[in-house]
């Protein structure tokens, strides 16, 4: 950054509703390229092991982003990683060149990684031996202290007054030369990552979260890779409208059939075939490919080969013993949904309208969503199994069993106490 720019990010601060000082001009200032220009892309191992170097050397915060393919790729891979760190510079490398990373993971693994939706971009870190050990959650910040809006580009703008383009985020980041727009977008957008870190830091400690915010970012770091989903064909868009087993064995077939292919090309599964075709399919159980191919989404420009093969999986569901059909939904681990709570145990009903009211004011209060405040599902669990007798030192035992960090017992069990006793009543 030049001087002035310097000046101006010291200068505007925002307050979480957005709100700059009266005396400090509202319109940002468009941040257009990197302060030491594009970095070349590293993509062999001597360019990576000179990076290394460097950042190892660095001091301070490291800036890190990732972006994937989504929509165009099969799965989360990170496609470019970003990089900055004071004394270092800004560095950008191509995953698909260095696929193991884990020696730059291993040069900063001392320091604190500054990420911005952290848990977004820790699973494709993770796959190219990237871990960090402490990290400082931008996005997370932000709801922390209270900002509406806590997208990047939205928080650059009103916490530090620049303008980030923000016009490449969803495009194909397999591609392969990255055009330079691209990659000047990807630069900045750690440009002013540990800027932004250092003031939301300030803000947090003036409100007094800056603790909270320090437990949270420590349980993103040590919390496991999640573990595969079960059953991920149940989340296929539409499912809704699916009612009877047999159906959902159409579902399910013609996902795993789709997720195969998928994997094998190295394309999203949505440009395999779409979830509402998946669907319709299913509704209509077609008993052959020229019934199949005049529903929606197996069109003319299917080949008879494409045909013949999502035939094939109907026909496999169709055929599939009674007994072995999918069950409609998944086997509960918790509390029944709370739209079934007033018939399956009114008493639990109005145990959680009463928490969820006071969990909802003391939100308000504090100034963040109530997801950050505790998740729902927390809530719902001490709802529905409350400790025999409420007490503060119940609650708060119950609330830790189900992974509530420190701060967010101190802050709802006395509000949650009271709404238990009072539902009681």
């Amino acid at each position: 950054m030049t001087d002035a720019q310097d000046t101006a990010a010291e200068a505007t601060l925002r307050t979480p509703g957005g709100a700059p000082p009266a005396d400090v001009e509202t319109a940002p200032i468009p941040l257009l390229e990197p302060r030491e220009g594009i970095p070349p892309v590293v993509a062999d191992p001597d360019a990576l092991a000179d990076v290394v170097a460097a950042f190892a050397a660095g001091t301070g915060p490291v800036a890190v982003d990732a972006e994937r393919a989504s929509g165009y790729r099969y799965g989360q891979r990170a496609y470019l990683v970003q990089l900055r760190r004071e004394g270092a510079g800004s560095a950008l490398i191509d995953p698909v060149g260095c696929p193991d990373l884990s020696a730059l993971g291993d040069a900063v693994a001392d320091a604190e990684w500054v990420l911005h939706a952290a848990t977004q971009d820790l699973p494709c870190l993770r796959e190219i031996g990237m871990v960090p050990t402490r990290l400082f959650d931008t996005e997370l910040a932000g709801r922390l202290a209270g900002f509406a809006r806590v997208g990047l580009g939205a928080m650059v703008e009103n916490v530090l007054g620049y303008a980030l383009e923000k016009g490449h985020s969803a495009v194909d980041w397999s591609t392969r030369p990255l055009p330079d727009p691209w990659l000047r977008y990807a630069a900045l957008d750690v440009e002013l990552l540990v800027d932004l870190r250092d003031a939301l830091e300030a803000e947090l400690e003036r409100q007094g979260k800056l603790e909270w915010a320090r437990q949270e970012f420590a349980a993103i770091a040590a919390a496991p890779p999640a573990p595969p989903r079960k059953d991920p064909w149940r989340r296929t868009s539409g499912m809704h409208k699916v009612r009877r087993r047999r159906q959902m064995a159409v579902v399910r077939e013609l996902w795993n059939v789709r997720d195969h292919v998928a994997q094998r090309r190295d394309v999203s599964p949505g440009k395999v075939l779409g979830d509402g075709a998946i669907v319709e399919a299913a509704l209509n159980m077609p008993p052959n490919t020229h019934a199949l191919a005049a529903l929606p989404g197996f069109g003319h420009r299917m080949s008879r080969k494409q045909l013949e093969q999502w035939q094939s999986a109907i026909d496999r569901a169709r055929a599939i013993p009674e007994a072995e059909l999918p069950q409609p939904g998944q086997p509960l681990t918790g509390p029944p949904p709370p739209r079934a709570w007033a018939d399956k145990d009114p008493v639990a009903a109005a145990r959680l309208l009463a928490a969820r009211s006071a969990v909802s004011a003391l939100a308000e209060r504090l100034t963040m969503p109530q997801e950050n405040l505790i998740t729902p599902d927390t809530v719902r669990r001490l709802c529905w199994e409350p400790p025999k007798d409420p007490t503060p030192e119940a609650v708060a035992e119950v609330l830790a069993a189900h992974g509530a960090r420190p701060w967010q017992v101190e802050q709802v069990t006395p509000v949650l106490v009271t709404a238990l006793r009072t539902a009681a009543a």
